[in-house]
């Protein structure tokens, strides 16, 4: 039986309907040649494109100025409550106010509010931005007996993860290229276009370690988990990445089958209550023996729990992330440490 996945995608009142595969049964098929064709060439995807097209994107490449020399960014981002919706809301307009670039914007349908999707429209024309918004159904097969989401334990922001790491190849549509995530309560300070131009070295996706070195906060040392037990045995020389950002190119994402090895690796964690505790973060963190990440700079992403108060000049990217000593609200850090907060809060 042939099981299939159907992605909803929606601006204002137009909607499309895909339907797509999701698994296929097996099945036997012959070949023959034709009399001007070679057995090495059956194989060939690029068979019957000129030879121009075929050298526009070499694997683990990508160039955005093929086609136009400022390409539309697309950036994705997840938000559930009122206060992530507002910080969302300042997030976008610090992209909009730093990335010359046209931007469309990319959210979960079900975890928005009815007034967030409602005011979408004007603040996005204020903005000067689009935006889309994509439904996706839970597959069957990541439930468990009772039919509820495998290793969420009925908890909403797990399920936020899930969405945010576990479906990137099936949740946007076959041509889109590349995709940056943000989270909502991050401000950016630099061009996006940076990273969406930037070369990935073949990875599939791009993260930026947590601050190290002369640049971690010392006030915080010791509350780095990733740089001792388990982490430091399993990660060895590789470090331990953040993911409030990171640049998914998309291509080499569903080539290398990125997310059949990221759910193959939940499916057999997440039964387990100790397991993928920050679940966004620590699967594509565990993955990364099987599943290479490229480190961005450590600047494209600054938090102040983490980094030093010396290097905060050179950000490129603020993360209001929770300060496990002082456990500062959200709204009151962004006004203390973002000092472009209040021009962003339209």
């Amino acid at each position: 039986v042939m099981q299939s996945k159907v992605l909803l995608y929606h601006r204002g009142d137009d909607a499309s309907l895909l339907l797509d595969h999701w698994l296929l049964p097996n099945v036997d098929a012959g070949f023959r040649l034709r009399p001007t064709h070679k057995a090495n060439e059956l194989f060939d995807k690029t068979l019957g494109r000129s030879r121009r097209s075929r050298s526009k994107r070499s694997r683990g490449a990508f160039n955005s100025s093929l086609d136009d020399a400022c390409p539309t960014l697309h950036v994705f981002s997840v938000a559930s409550g009122h206060l992530y919706e507002k910080l969302l809301r300042i997030m976008m307009a610090s992209v909009r106010k730093t990335t010359k670039c046209p931007v469309r914007f990319w959210f979960f349908d079900q975890f928005m509010s009815p007034d967030f999707k409602a005011s979408m429209p004007l603040f996005a024309e204020k903005l000067d931005v689009t935006f889309e918004f994509v439904a996706f159904k839970w597959p069957s097969w990541l439930r468990d007996d009772t039919g509820a989401h495998f290793g969420i334990r009925g908890d909403k922001q797990r399920l936020i993860w899930a969405h945010k790491i576990l479906f990137l190849d099936v949740i946007f549509p076959l041509d889109l290229q590349r995709i940056i995530f943000i989270d909502a309560d991050l401000v950016v300070r630099a061009d996006l276009l940076e990273l969406y131009t930037m070369d990935l070295d073949g990875a599939p996706y791009a993260f930026t370690p947590f601050c190290s070195g002369d640049r971690a906060n010392p006030e915080t040392t010791g509350f780095r988990f990733w740089d001792g037990g388990f982490w430091k045995s399993h990660l060895r020389h590789l470090p331990y990445h953040i993911s409030a950002l990171f640049v998914v190119d998309l291509v080499e994402f569903r080539r290398l089958s990125v997310g059949d090895q990221l759910r193959q690796i939940y499916h057999g964690m997440a039964g387990d209550p100790n397991s993928l505790s920050n679940l966004d973060q620590d699967l594509p963190n565990y993955a990364q023996h099987e599943v290479k990440i490229k480190s961005l700079p450590e600047e494209w992403l600054w938090c102040e729990s983490w980094c030093s108060a010396g290097s905060k000049s050179h950000a490129k990217a603020i993360d209001l992330c929770q300060n496990p000593k002082t456990k500062e609200s959200k709204i009151s850090m962004a006004r203390r440490v973002v000092e472009e907060w209040p021009a962003l809060d339209l």
